[in-house]
């Protein structure tokens, strides 16, 4: 099913929100009738894929995904519940434009609770995991590179290869912008709000700072434009950015001029938007999904009629890849290419060709796993979906990995098969905190072999880039580091003690 999206403008949506009633009280007939199974089916996939009872363990269930689910139908465990889930201010107040949070029930508690004890009957006390592969200890031709200095905690929100071998990195802890050599030397630096989380090189340097890293509701990120001669005269594109993370620049409409394709992850509000410069110089929000989560986004050509249509991840609640077809004249039909339970965890995307057939294909990581306590998870990790020549999309690969964050293909090694570098936020880290990175060389056949390296337990890897920054030739990787809490002490202490804001794998392939 298609959807035709409209183009309204950012004052026209909220115009609209504000015209909305509350939902009325669903009352199907013969509800009394139908079973918890049922009832499930029947209201837990109106907004996102169905989530079966198996994919988390009871107490999971029972203590955060059930109240939670209870929550966005105006159920509430006390009279201060909903007071509590709205932040204070402005963020509050856009989490209550959209009516996130009914404040009367749309749905009969008496149902509800035939539905919880579905899901608590049936859920597992403990979800089964895999066998999990056991990485060689040391990548053959890559050495590592680690920066000469240290930080007391890191925080690196963004590192990229960029141009002229510079690399460029984000940090939300002191709120900074910087560009190296590629020796990892301090060219330059600039204050942007809560860090940089990511850049576009052109004519002038684009940098998307968050505005705030922990989650919330708030709409202070913004699209800076740098002169790349001089990146601390900074000048605001856009404003009002909900927890922005990945930003994207091409013409979309053929006039000629670039427009910018938004991530805005949010909270429990967020959206998927592109950017119109107009004569006066601001840029018309154009809204093409309303929903948190948005994560990253490509612009591609799919159907090869010369228009740039858009691929985006969603990671929060109706997660998925899906598909805008620019209809040209500014105008996009949304279509789903691949659809996630809400309790994956969706992280990242890559459209690649994998098996060289002309065909855009997908490389996708589910492991985000921090909405609540940690659960280990056995459909966590790496997949590969090849595309069948007409935009239809099937898994052909999965790698088991724990708390999977970003993965990049490459041939790394130059044998002309496609290898797989991945990260993990999320690792075992009582049974595999040496699983924070693993580079899957490509044997053939689907078959891979996974590396780590002795330094992976010194940084708690969150982001990652691929690129040639000492001009040999062949690829390199950076990681970035972000020392955040963990129930494993030990590991924690590890982290701050290395104090590691980023390191490199420097690929020796060429020499």
């Amino acid at each position: 099913m298609v959807i035709l999206l409209s183009c309204d403008s950012k004052d026209q949506k909220e115009e609209k929100d504000s015209e909305k009633t509350t939902t009325a009280k669903v009352e199907p007939e013969k509800e009394e009738v139908l079973d918890g199974s049922q009832l499930s089916r029947r209201y837990c996939a109106g907004c996102h894929l169905y989530p079966s009872p198996e994919l988390l363990d009871k107490t999971t269930w029972e203590t955060y995904i059930l109240p939670r689910m209870g929550n966005y139908f105006g159920l509430y465990e006390s009279d201060t519940t909903r007071e509590f889930l709205l932040e204070k201010g402005r963020p509050g107040e856009l989490v209550e434009r959209r009516q996130v949070f009914p404040k009367t029930a749309t749905l009969d508690s008496s149902i509800f609770e035939k539905i919880k004890a579905y899901y608590i009957e049936e859920a597992p006390e403990k979800l089964d995991l895999p066998e999990y592969p056991k990485p060689i200890r040391g990548i053959p031709g890559f050495e590592v590179k680690i920066p000469p200095y240290r930080v007391k905690q890191p925080m690196t929100s963004m590192v990229k290869f960029g141009r002229n071998n510079r690399i460029h990195v984000g940090d939300a802890g002191r709120s900074l912008y910087s560009i190296l050599d590629s020796e990892m030397t301090l060219l330059r630096s600039a204050p942007v709000p809560q860090g940089a989380v990511w850049v576009e090189e052109g004519n002038s340097t684009y940098v998307l700072a968050m505005g705030a890293f922990n989650p919330t509701d708030m709409d202070n990120g913004a699209l800076l434009e740098m002169p790349n001669a001089d990146i601390t005269r900074a000048r605001l594109l856009i404003d009002q950015l909900q927890r922005p993370v990945h930003v994207v620049a091409g013409d979309l409409d053929g006039d000629g001029e670039e427009e910018f394709v938004i991530c805005e992850y949010g909270k429990h509000t967020g959206a998927l938007a592109w950017y119109k410069k107009q004569a006066n110089g601001e840029y018309l929000k154009r809204i093409l999904k309303d929903i948190p989560g948005a994560t990253k986004a490509y612009l591609e050509d799919m159907n090869g009629n010369g228009r740039l249509d858009i691929v985006s991840l969603f990671g929060q609640g109706d997660e998925g890849i899906f598909i805008f077809w620019n209809q040209g004249n500014g105008r996009f039909v949304e279509e789903p290419l691949v659809r996630f339970p809400p309790s994956y965890g969706s992280s990242y995307f890559h459209l690649f060709d994998f098996n060289e057939d002309g065909h855009l294909d997908i490389i996708y990581t589910a492991g985000d796993n921090a909405d609540y306590d940690p659960v280990l998870k056995p459909y966590h990790g790496v997949r590969i979906y090849l595309n069948d020549g007409n935009n239809r999309f099937k898994e052909e690969f999965f790698y088991p990995m724990h708390g999977a964050y970003m993965a990049i293909p490459h041939d790394f090694d130059g044998d002309g098969n496609m290898d797989i570098a991945a990260i993990s936020f999320f690792p075992d880290f009582e049974n595999g905190a040496d699983l924070g990175f693993v580079l899957l060389k490509n044997q053939g056949q689907m078959e891979f072999q996974p590396y780590t390296f002795e330094e992976v337990q010194d940084g708690r890897w969150i982001v990652m880039d691929v690129g040639d920054v000492d001009g040999d030739g062949d690829l390199d990787l950076i990681l970035g580091g972000m020392v955040f809490g963990t129930d494993y002490q030990a590991a924690f202490d590890r982290w701050m003690d290395k104090g590691i804001p980023y390191l490199i794998l420097e690929n020796k392939a060429a020499n």
